[in-house]
């Protein structure tokens, strides 16, 4: 007796211990039990979970019913990858599933949803973060060896102002123009040459999206309808407030720009995300749950630069410099951070991922 109680909680250590959602289907196709992964990614209790059937849960012709089905019949596990999986009341979000038969006799089925390629995405965004920093180097030497010229340029205008003739001082103005555009492109660029430390401290996210959703609707989305659907028990994040406002108001500039003239629409949600961590090496991770994803209604990115959309310079603009998301890179980078994209349901999301505050910053294992 004493030994099975033992087996039972060692199950539940490691039934709980799973990161990725996870569910025990029974015989009729329905959720016979589920871990604590699978009630943050059903934002369900597991007691609400329980028996419902897998048809209402992902639709009657979901792939996700025939890998069960087919696993029950061969007895041998059964994987699936890169699979658009739709819950009730969340977006569509890609995974790799597995369908595993618990034992011969009971027709139970053990089904395991990994999120897609997160991994990829990390070593990519990391990759992307690395291209940024390559700017860094040249950043500040630029920004220095370009304001003396500027400088004296513009100084060589304002003294040629009081002596020459109207039609020329049309020409002047066109030189002081070009000048001041020059240096607030610079000063654009110079941000990357920026080593300071960050500020880290607790912050609430909420305040952040707040004030820059503030900053958005006044200016340059005052025509666009912005929803917000904030998670109310999302714990603190480590950060500093000042780059993480620029942040989300480089992500929300770049949203509002993109949706059509008629009917555009923002959304701005936040989410706890269990499962996901980073490596700093020397044995220590870094876990990542804190989710704030940014949506638009928009065409998204073209197809052919998708995978260089955070690289210096890369841009679908006409007008654009190319640097906006190469600064997002940077600072959520700084932030020990990963930024993903996809396209969702023709919707264009950027979903930012971040460490919660602790007093230990970081968990060994």
């Amino acid at each position: 007796m004493v030994t099975n109680i033992r087996t039972e909680e060692s199950y539940e250590v490691l039934w709980g211990a799973i990161p990725y959602p996870a569910f025990k289907i029974s015989f009729d196709n329905k959720i016979a039990d589920a871990n604590v992964a699978a009630e943050t990614y059903c934002l369900n209790s597991i007691k609400q979970i329980k028996l419902k059937s897998i048809n209402v849960c992902f639709g009657e012709n979901s792939i996700v019913l025939s890998i069960i089905n087919q696993a029950r019949e061969t007895l041998v596990s059964v994987s699936i990858y890169d699979v658009d999986v739709l819950w009730p009341s969340k977006l569509h979000s890609a995974h790799d599933i597995v369908a595993t038969p618990i034992n011969n006799s009971s027709n139970d089925i053990l089904l395991m949803f990994h999120p897609h390629g997160i991994s990829k995405k990390i070593d990519q965004s990391l990759s992307h973060q690395s291209a940024a920093r390559s700017v860094t180097g040249m950043a500040s030497m630029l920004a220095h060896e370009i304001r003396n010229p500027l400088a004296g340029i513009s100084g060589a205008a304002q003294l040629l102002i009081t002596n020459i003739s109207d039609d020329d001082k049309e020409l002047l103005g066109i030189i002081q123009t070009e000048v001041s555009r020059i240096g607030t492109l610079v000063d654009r660029f110079e941000v990357f040459g920026d080593k300071s430390p960050l500020n880290n401290c607790p912050i609430n996210l909420h305040t952040i999206l707040n004030q820059a959703t503030k900053i958005a609707r006044v200016g340059y989305a005052k025509d666009i309808k912005i929803k917000e659907i904030y998670d109310p028990s999302l714990p603190f994040a480590k950060g500093d407030p000042d780059l993480l406002i620029q942040l989300f108001q480089n992500l929300l500039k770049n949203a509002a720009e993109a949706v059509p003239l008629l009917n555009g629409q923002i959304v701005i949600e936040t989410a706890f995300r269990q499962g996901i961590k980073i490596n700093l090496g020397s044995y220590s991770k870094e876990s990542l749950p804190l989710q704030v994803s940014v949506i638009d209604n928009g065409i998204g990115v073209p197809e052919q630069i998708r995978d260089d959309i955070y690289e210096p310079f890369v841009t679908s603009k006409a007008t654009g410099s190319g640097l906006g998301l190469s600064l997002v890179s940077k600072i959520i980078s700084d932030h020990g951070g990963v930024i993903e994209y996809s396209r969702v349901k023709n919707r264009t999301v950027f979903s930012v991922l971040l460490p919660v505050w602790v007093s230990n910053q970081r968990e060994k294992i």
